[in-house]
């Protein structure tokens, strides 16, 4: 009885420490998802996009930045900042090798349907919109741009020509026998008084022709009538119309009147598949600081890009003397909502969503906000 009470005992320790060392053996080649994200360090891409990633000096700043830095501490995450340009971290969502993803992604990045297929994203914590920015045309610097314009400048040579022309022959004609309309003999009275006379058929009408004392000056003077009117409706034509282009330069109101005008976006951006899906010619640029500045130089007509960056960056750029007559135009193309970049199925979606939803009502958030964006 004794033997067979051992026994039991025995077999019983024996299936005990199987258990047991099953047990251990099973968590060290399985660990917990859970464990796995808190021990190990993420890779957080990083592209400028002021105010919500801002970099000076090697430091991260910015709204995206502050609320991410605020969700890993909540969760307890450890991660590591990888640079890119915003243009290379939008078109590596497209990458079909998603290896080279890092796990998270912090920018000013709109969440769409075609991007969704491919990655996955965090809830929105930003909402704004697509916007146009052009060049303010004031009063002055429409006059200057008419003047400048080289239709306007052909028009002037082409009226002067006709003008020296016209003067010359009359004068040919005249100076010996018509005291009255060629009185000067110095060389300035010469040039002048033919010139003026010219002027005169070209942009007020003709000289009455028994003014002329010569027949044939008079003849002339007919056949002037009629062709100087006709001279004057097509310079008048090409005037306005110049005047017109120059002062439109401004005048945007959709998308449509961009079509005539020199105008970027950011490559692989939402802003380049909205041109591009409405048939809009457009340059590309690697990052948003290079549209402003070509905008302001002069090398583009209009960008296209998001309100939030452009109201930031040109008013950020007037304070410092700079970008004066740059405007956001007050008309809202269409609606963006910025998110944080998981890669597909990643197991801390559920997890920085929770804390998302719940930095965002806190009130540092919202002085955070009203400090980048004044809302």
């Amino acid at each position: 009885m004794r033997k067979s009470l051992s026994k039991s005992r025995s077999v019983l320790l024996i299936r005990l420490v199987l258990v047991v060392i099953t047990m251990t053996i099973a968590t060290a080649a399985f660990p917990s998802g859970n464990d796995e994200e808190t021990t190990g360090r993420l890779t957080v891409a990083v592209a400028e996009c002021p105010p919500f990633v801002i970099i000076e000096d090697g430091q991260y700043s910015g709204l995206a930045v502050f609320l991410w830095e605020r969700v890993g501490k909540q969760l307890g995450l450890r991660w590591d900042y990888v640079e890119y340009p915003l243009g290379a971290l939008l078109e590596s969502i497209s990458n079909k090798d998603k290896t080279k993803l890092s796990d998270v992604g912090v920018s000013c990045t709109s969440v769409t349907a075609e991007r969704e297929e491919l990655i996955d994203f965090t809830h929105s914590f930003n909402e704004t919109y697509t916007a146009i920015a052009v060049r303010q045309t004031s009063l002055w610097s429409a006059v200057t741009g008419f003047f400048a314009s080289p239709q306007v400048l052909k028009a002037i040579l082409i009226v002067l020509g006709f003008a020296v022309l016209i003067g010359v022959v009359f004068y040919l004609l005249e100076h010996k026998v018509n005291k009255k309309l060629f009185s000067h003999n110095s060389m300035i009275g010469r040039i002048l008084e033919p010139t003026i006379i010219g002027l005169m058929f070209i942009t007020s009408g003709p000289i009455r022709f028994y003014r002329f004392k010569t027949l044939t000056a008079r003849a002339l003077a007919t056949v002037l009538t009629l062709s100087s009117t006709f001279l004057i409706a097509a310079v008048t034509a090409v005037l306005a119309s110049s005047f017109t282009l120059n002062a439109m330069q401004t005048e945007v109101r959709t998308l449509d009147d961009l079509r005539s005008l020199q105008v970027g976006a950011l490559s692989a951006s939402t802003s380049s598949a909205i041109l591009r899906n409405n048939g809009i010619l457009h340059q590309t640029r690697p990052d948003l600081d290079s549209l402003v500045r070509d905008l302001d130089k002069g090398d583009l007509g209009a960008i296209v890009s998001d309100a939030a960056f452009l109201q930031y960056r040109i008013n950020q750029g007037k304070q410092q003397g700079k970008f004066e007559s740059l405007i956001v135009l007050p008309y809202e193309l269409e609606a963006q909502n910025y998110a944080f970049i998981l890669a597909q199925d990643s197991p801390l979606r559920e997890r920085i969503n929770r804390a998302l939803l719940s930095e965002r009502t806190k009130r540092e958030w919202r002085e955070k906000t009203a400090q980048y964006l004044g809302e």
